[in-house]
């Protein structure tokens, strides 16, 4: 994930060394789409290998991601247990580059 980055000098010099990214609204995006709330989980994955990506692209040091609060497990079952695999699974996909 060493690419060059693709700013200006000045732009590269107000990178921000830590970007840290609450995750929330996945469940919504998908209802106003019609979608069940799972897609919009699943859809979040592809949002956060964008945001890595990107992260290092431009030279971010330190991203953290907080994806799952306690108030989550209050969630139904079956969309609590699609968070947790899909968490799982994402944690071990390799980004394409």
């Amino acid at each position: 994930m060493s690419a060059e980055p693709r700013l200006s000098p000045q732009a590269q010099a107000n990178v921000p060394q830590h970007v840290a990214v609450i995750m929330d609204g996945n469940g919504r995006w998908a209802k106003q789409r019609g979608l069940p709330r799972v897609e919009g989980h699943r859809n979040g994955v592809e949002s956060v290998r964008a945001i890595v990506r990107s992260a290092g692209e431009v030279g971010v040091k330190y991203l953290t991601l907080y994806a799952f609060s306690v108030e989550n497990w209050n969630r139904p079952k079956d969309e609590v247990d699609t968070l947790r695999s899909t968490s799982r699974a994402s944690s071990r996909m390799r980004l394409a580059s």
